[in-house]
């Protein structure tokens, strides 16, 4: 879900965090999506030295830079320094986890006094939501914040997580009057997602997609196969094209977490290869990153 806008003198970074589905099908990431997960990490840091402003939706680990991060995810150590004099929106530490309000705390400590809670407020071309719900309104993984970002002749909107699960949030995105919106759609690959949900999120998605003109759906949506089902599905009930994230970039859909069993199978992975990556002591130079 990390996005780079430009606006004016502004360069802002939504979501400057990434992680790699650490099990999934029983498997660790496949060392091609590794690649891939590299390059998004160096770009990434690559921007980063250039951002005038940071927004952190919420603290889960493929959101916000780690101090204890997994090899698969972004750390501390691999962030500019630079950051300290950045402006930086975040959500509060309301309604968050024990875990969670610890890794607020360690950006604090990181990124010092200049991290501001932003929920509610607005500045300049940025404005802020009130915690939703990360997918549904009890959710046990508490809420996030949207951004809206107003870019002059279009107005943006950074729907971070919240699945198309809850219809309140859905009528907040649409008072924005957003021209595009950029949100995360219904998790699909969980047996326990109901089916009436499942009617929930199309719903909404049916909604959202009616009602802008550029509707951008990814992120959890992209864990299955199911999703690009769902959204070629969508896209033909409205007689318009919804994109993921790639479509709306103009790169391939590599859909690489939902196909690590096949990936496994076409190309088999040396055992241990994963603690010797982790231990510098294999590259990933011998796996086409391109897919």
């Amino acid at each position: 879900m990390c996005c780079l806008m430009t606006v004016g003198e502004r360069r802002i970074l939504i979501d400057p965090g990434l992680a790699l589905g650490y099990q999934r099908h029983g498997l660790l990431p496949h060392p091609i999506q590794v690649a891939v997960g590299v390059r998004v990490r160096q770009n990434i840091i690559q921007e980063l030295k250039t951002v005038t402003d940071i927004v952190f939706s919420h603290f889960h680990g493929d959101h916000v830079p780690l101090l204890r991060a997994n090899p698969f995810q972004l750390s501390f150590e691999q962030i500019p320094d630079r950051l300290q004099k950045v402006r930086i929106w975040v959500k509060s530490k309301e309604n968050l986890s024990s875990r969670m309000q610890h890794r607020a705390a360690d950006l604090f400590e990181l990124l010092g006094t200049n991290m501001k809670t932003a929920e509610g407020c607005s500045e300049g071309p940025l404005r802020f939501s009130r915690p939703v719900p990360h997918g549904l309104a009890d959710s046990k993984f508490g809420c996030v914040m949207m951004t809206r970002v107003d870019m002059g002749t279009q107005v943006f909107v950074h729907a971070s997580d919240i699945q198309l699960l809850d219809e309140t949030t859905i009528e907040k995105i649409l008072m924005w009057q957003p021209d595009i919106v950029f949100t995360g759609g219904p998790p699909l690959y969980l047996q326990k997602l109901s089916g009436s949900l499942k009617q929930r999120a199309w719903d909404n998605g049916l909604l959202l997609a009616k009602n802008v003109a550029t509707l951008i759906v990814d992120h959890h949506l992209l864990r299955s196969e199911k999703g690009i089902i769902w959204l070629d599905n969508l896209s033909q009930v409205v007689g318009k094209k919804v994109y993921c994230a790639a479509d709306f970039m103009n790169k391939p859909r590599l859909l690489l977490e939902a196909r690590r069993t096949v990936l496994y199978q076409k190309m088999p992975v040396p055992e241990n290869w994963h603690q010797e990556y982790q231990a510098g002591k294999v590259s990933i130079e011998e796996f086409n990153a391109d897919g």
